[in-house]
């Protein structure tokens, strides 16, 4: 059960964004950014985001901030969307079942809660709860917690061999980069480790970060204006 999102660069400032990055604006909207997401219900359920970014020059693979992978970075960490970050957010009837303690505003917002993740290529990560458009208001936001309500949420890596870190390929040249982790849902959803369970995923909304030195892109299916991700409006139904 798979589905992939095609990712577009926001357009507000594209063409200043262009001038300080010294290239075109056909430059930045050929920049490709395709997120594969794999639903796997069997034995365990959880999902696997694979994300893959080509740039068509070498001026913008010279000038991408692009961490490279570090085992020993692996580990949460607030704020990575200050820098390259590889998001998603995922809402559903069944994004409940860790955000609903009796002494938790969650309890009461079951319909419009979602559950926000981060990735650095380096390895680090969050995942963040909110019970409705970005509520509570916190910054850093709620971390995802498990079921004991202590230890935060994860994500698994798969690991990057080097030539998925960042390769150019033959003509014509493109630079691409990719990574790839799986999200346990049995940290999202209720009952989601039963066999044979599928757990209920309405909206996925994977958007992506690209850190140009001090110019950040904005890629997302579809965006707000200003960018959002946040913003719910323009999420894409999962149909896996």
């Amino acid at each position: 059960m798979s589905q992939i999102f095609d990712l577009y660069v926001a357009t507000e400032t594209l063409v200043a964004d262009a001038q300080q990055l010294g290239v075109t604006v056909e430059a930045l909207q050929d920049i490709s950014v395709q997120v594969s997401v794999t639903l796997v219900a069997q034995p365990e359920a959880y999902l696997q985001l694979t994300y893959d970014v080509t740039l068509p020059t070498a001026s913008l693979a010279a000038q991408l901030t692009w961490p490279t992978w570090r085992a020993d970075k692996v580990g949460f960490k607030d704020y990575l969307w200050q820098q390259t970050c590889l998001e998603c957010f995922i809402a559903g009837s069944l994004v409940k079942s860790r955000l609903n303690d009796s002494d938790d505003l969650f309890s009461t917002n079951q319909k419009t809660a979602y559950i926000e993740i981060n990735a650095s290529p380096n390895g680090q990560y969050a995942l963040y709860k909110f019970n409705s458009y970005r509520s509570p208001a916190t910054l850093p936001p709620t971390p995802l917690l498990q079921a004991d309500r202590q230890t935060r949420a994860f994500i698994d890596w798969h690991r990057p061999s080097k030539r998925q870190t960042a390769s150019q390929t033959s003509a014509p040249k493109l630079f691409q980069y990719q990574r790839c982790f799986q999200v346990p849902l049995s940290q999202c959803y209720d009952d989601a480790c039963h066999y044979g369970y599928q757990p209920i995923i309405d909206y996925l909304h994977p958007c992506v970060i690209l850190s140009f030195g001090t110019t950040l892109l904005y890629f997302a299916p579809k965006h707000a204006s200003p960018p959002d991700f946040h913003n719910r409006q323009y999420w894409t139904p999962f149909v896996a």
